[in-house]
């Protein structure tokens, strides 16, 4: 017996939100001073992260809608029929959240939404939410295998939905970082070992590094007086991930007992460019190698910013489906999916497809 990702499916925001659209920003510093130089500020926030765009939802549309788009792909995607969903795990960070609200709403809880949404009447089918970070919706996944290794599912639907653009500060400038999007699986038992997921690991660092991620009021005096928003010290989180990543990335491989010449694609939580380019080349190191295998690491960034859960699942859709230029995945390969994020936590999978 194995467990394998069965079907996947997206949903990413039409509305396209550039740089540019920041230029007539103010920004402020944690102090309460004004920013100067707004251009200047937008390009080596480019040159840092590698973000020209990201994508909100609609002003009308709440996480759990995006959510409920995604898996409904990604049942299609799997062929198989709602009633046979075990499961729904939701990972997400801050519910659902109106536009031009400050007012988090989940009761009930989203991952009962969805299911309402699909359409599931087995009652059997337990739908719960999973708050663990950015890692979420990778740490669903392992969650999702550990139901069916058990033998209580044989299908679990695992989401990752965000709607980032309703908890940033907009005079704060790191959240230009931030943005919308959903992705979902459906994890299943499968009697073919030849693929599946090989290995996992996951950790969570409690003690200095528990606050990195925080909510924080805004940076712009009097504004929004009672309201929080979500705050990091991202160098603090740049350092973390740089040091503690690749161990786990390479724990989880070495599990698998899988050479590392043999992994042919890396999808990454789409944070930073740097940090990311940064990640996996430590991680190589960590084997010695000193050049990284080109095309080894999609990226999504560029053009999505940063969804939270939704990065992982969104850019294994992507690749899957032939949408990012220069990468595919074929019937075979082994690829790590890693993630780390709010907590501080850090978790992997190796899976075979």
């Amino acid at each position: 017996m194995s467990v394998i990702i069965k079907g996947t499916g997206s949903f990413i925001p039409e509305n396209k939100i550039s740089n540019q659209d920041f230029f007539q920003h103010e920004f402020y510093s944690e102090d309460g001073e004004m920013l100067p130089h707004t251009e200047t500020i937008i390009k080596k926030f480019k040159d840092i992260t590698g973000i020209d765009s990201r994508r909100y939802s609609d002003d009308t549309m709440l996480n759990s809608e995006m959510a409920s788009i995604a898996a409904k792909r990604a049942v299609a995607s799997a062929n198989i029929n709602v009633e046979e969903i075990d499961a729904i795990i939701f990972a997400h960070n801050f519910g659902n959240i109106p536009k031009n609200t400050a007012q988090i709403d989940m009761l009930p809880c989203l991952a009962t939404r969805v299911k309402h949404d699909l359409g599931i009447q087995n009652p059997n089918c337990a739908a719960f939410d999973l708050i663990f970070g950015c890692p979420g919706w990778v740490q669903g996944v392992i969650l999702a295998r550990q139901y069916i290794l058990c033998g209580d599912a044989k299908n679990v639907l695992v989401i990752g939905a965000e709607a980032l653009s309703r908890v940033v500060d907009p005079f704060d400038r790191d959240s230009m970082i931030y943005s919308d999007g959903a992705g979902a699986a459906i994890i299943s038992h499968s009697e073919n070992n030849s693929s599946g997921i090989l290995s996992v690991a996951s950790q969570t660092f409690a003690n200095e590094e528990a606050y990195f991620l925080f909510y924080g009021k805004s940076y712009k005096e009097g504004y929004a007086e009672g309201t929080k928003y979500i705050k990091m010290h991202g160098r603090k989180i740049y350092e973390f991930a740089l040091t503690n990543v690749p161990l786990a990335m390479k724990s989880c491989l070495d599990k698998a007992n899988i050479d590392i010449k043999d992994l042919k694609k890396v999808f990454i939580h789409q944070a930073n460019e740097k940090m990311d380019e940064a990640i996996i080349h430590r991680f190589y190191k960590l084997y010695n190698i000193k050049e990284v295998p080109e095309n080894i690491m999609p990226m999504s960034i560029h053009e999505l910013g940063n969804s939270s859960v939704a990065t992982v699942p969104t850019l294994f859709d992507l690749v899957l489906n032939e949408k990012i230029e220069g990468h595919k995945i074929e019937k075979g390969d082994v690829v790590l999916l890693a993630s780390v994020g709010a907590g501080m936590s850090i978790n992997a999978v190796t899976y075979r497809v």
